[in-house]
């Protein structure tokens, strides 16, 4: 039976930390003991957040990352390294969106998505793992999505970097089987979240388009981050190699296992009938 992992007094690196997914994460984290170390390309955000989780107990420090860049990532594990030295815990948790179909989609807006949401894990993890390393072992904790499970229309950049990550972290943690570090892979359905809002939509979109989007977003990302934050570190905290986050994750998750080659076709007719309806 794998031993349990114990949060308390471990050092915890959360990116996309200042609110949604990773923001629950780290309220979490340090209700469990964790020492923290924040990273976001939103500071104003990231401040508000650290200034609630303001305690002699832990130690939170926070960085400005685009985890697009290269050199951010390099720049913050040297930060964390000297501010903590240290690092047990890493979430890559950072991510975009972006709407419309191939053929709509910007080769800039394509690469800027795969840019943060693939290479941002990959970098992170080739970044800290040393550090993980001297640290005498942790775990890493990648967000990937439901929709690195199935690939719907219209989700082209996204799916083809959520199943990215989900690719690589089964075969990372293949690789460091035996090792003292572990590997987890979450595939959260709909979480409340700021994604939808934030996303670059293709030029071609019209304005009733993008409200029409935004609106069945509203429907389906109802999860609350906190639910989501427990959901994960309980999978993390037994170090599962794989989590679903919420129902419709696990429902879409068997209907893929069971219609490989035609969910997508009875997706399609239900989404159909509901736009109908609604």
């Amino acid at each position: 039976m794998t031993e349990a992992l114990d949060f308390a007094g471990k050092t915890a690196v959360i990116t996309g930390a200042a609110s949604g997914i990773g923001g629950a994460l780290a309220l979490a984290l340090a209700e469990r003991g964790c020492n923290l170390a924040l990273a976001d390309i939103n500071e104003t955000a990231l401040e508000e957040l650290a200034r609630t989780l303001a305690s002699n107990e832990r130690k939170i420090t926070t960085h400005r990352v685009d985890v697009g860049r290269r050199g951010d990532i390099a720049d913050f594990a040297e930060a964390v390294r000297a501010e903590h030295g240290a690092a047990h815990l890493l979430f890559n948790n950072a991510g975009v969106a972006a709407g419309g179909t191939f053929e709509e989609l910007s080769e800039e807006n394509f690469e800027w998505l795969v840019g943060i949401n693939f290479w941002g894990p990959i970098r992170m993890t080739r970044a800290f793992l040393p550090l993980m390393r001297e640290s005498g072992g942790g775990h890493i904790t990648n967000i990937s999505s439901i929709f690195g499970v199935i690939a719907p229309a219209g989700q082209t950049a996204y799916s083809a970097s959520k199943f990215g990550v989900r690719g690589f972290s089964d075969a990372l943690r293949h690789e460091l089987a035996g090792s003292e570090i572990s590997v987890t892979t979450v595939h959260p359905g709909g979480v409340n979240t700021n994604i939808a809002k934030s996303a670059r939509m293709s030029e071609r979109a019209t304005p009733e388009e993008i409200e029409a989007g935004l609106k069945q977003a509203e429907q389906n990302l109802v999860m609350p981050p906190s639910k989501a934050a427990d959901i994960i570190l309980r999978g993390v905290e037994r170090r599962r190699p794989r989590v679903l986050v919420g129902k419709d994750a696990h429902i879409l998750h068997w209907l893929e296992r069971l219609m490989p080659s035609s969910y997508w076709g009875l997706m399609a007719r239900r989404l159909g009938r509901a736009k109908t309806e609604g």
